[in-house]
């Protein structure tokens, strides 16, 4: 059995606005009885998955179209309209939701559906067997492994997620603050006093506490990986996106762009533990929250894998960042390669 892959982040952000309500304001939580800013799960592995599309890697398609897709990949098979059958399929597949499939799941539904003589309600059963089959098929898209898949209607196609994020929250106390701004028009009359349009945007900056942690041999099983290769090109591809990938929200106006600051890297088999930063962390003598959140993140660390003991199942620990062994993204990964076969 291969191990988890626990990778616990500071990262700081200047001016930004990385994750909105449904009014606009930047999304915060209370820990400890102090406000913070977090930066909901969802949100950034929508970013992640993006930065992955962007690395090159095979994806799934995620939409609510399934019959718009199969209806094109029908008429390409026979060269003819069969939109009737693709939406009968849908509706066999999905209701309301978005699915999740990866484009050689679609062509094996058509495949199926051209068995069937484009017969979906006289052949439901081979329908369903076939969908059994497919979840029993090792998957080409690198993100529904690593994210999991819930098909309520064909409750045999689920996928187990391969990784888990938490809530990025930030380490100390914040809250949003107030942008008051102002558009000039320029038609405007020379007496004409004032601006065209007056408004105002909520943003914040704060230092982040980010867990992620990967099951590799989840990763494994889901793909159907065997080759080291594989299996290396599938965890570094998942590193360099967590490691590259920020939320897009106003980055336009506020290009918060940033990378971590450091990373504490744990390969091993035990509970996947994350921490609470419980106290808020206060800046340090010369100001900043980077290196003080470091140390209350390392000291915590250390605290839980002292109390866990043979449970806490550590086979390697590195970290990432300045003043630290591995300051390069390229050697943290050949590192944690190296950890994951190391037996």
């Amino acid at each position: 059995m291969k191990p988890i892959i626990e990778f616990h982040i500071i990262q700081s952000f200047p001016v930004s606005c990385l994750n909105r309500d449904d009014v606009g304001s930047p999304k915060t939580v209370t820990i400890g009885g102090a406000p913070r800013i977090r930066v909901s799960s969802q949100c950034w592995k929508r970013a992640v998955r993006t930065k992955l599309h962007e690395l090159g890697v095979t994806l799934g398609i995620r939409t609510k179209k399934v019959a718009e897709v199969l209806a094109a990949k029908l008429q390409e098979k026979t060269g003819t309209e069969q939109k009737k059958v693709a939406s009968a399929m849908a509706k066999i597949l999905s209701d309301d939701t978005l699915l999740y499939l990866t484009d050689s799941e679609y062509n094996k539904i058509v495949d199926c559906l051209l068995e069937c003589n484009l017969d979906v309600s006289s052949s439901e059963k081979k329908i369903k067997a076939l969908l059994k089959k497919l979840s029993a098929t090792p998957y080409d898209g690198l993100d529904i492994a690593l994210f999991g898949r819930m098909v309520a209607k064909a409750a045999e196609m689920n996928v187990e997620a391969a990784c888990s994020f938490n809530h990025a929250f930030s380490t100390h106390k914040a809250a949003p603050e107030l942008d008051f701004f102002s558009g000039l028009d320029d038609l405007r009359e020379e007496d004409e006093a004032g601006g065209g349009h007056l408004g105002v945007n909520e943003f914040s900056s704060a230092t982040f506490y980010r867990y992620i942690s990967l099951d590799v041999q989840q990763l494994i099983d889901t793909l159907g990986l065997e080759k080291r290769e594989d299996i290396d090109y599938a965890i570094s591809s998942f590193v360099k996106a967590i490691y590259l990938a920020v939320p897009s929200a106003r980055q336009k106006t506020m290009a918060a762009s940033s990378v971590w600051d450091f990373c504490r890297c744990y390969i091993r088999k035990g509970q996947p533990l994350q921490c609470a930063f419980d106290s808020p962390v206060k800046p340090g003598n010369g100001g900043g929250y980077i290196e003080p959140s470091i140390k209350t993140m390392l000291s915590e660390l250390d605290s839980k894998e002292s109390r866990c003991g043979s449970l806490f199942g550590k086979k390697s620990c590195i970290d990432f960042g300045e003043g630290t062994e591995c300051q390069n993204i390229d050697v943290l990964i050949k590192n944690i390669l190296d950890a994951v076969h190391h037996d």
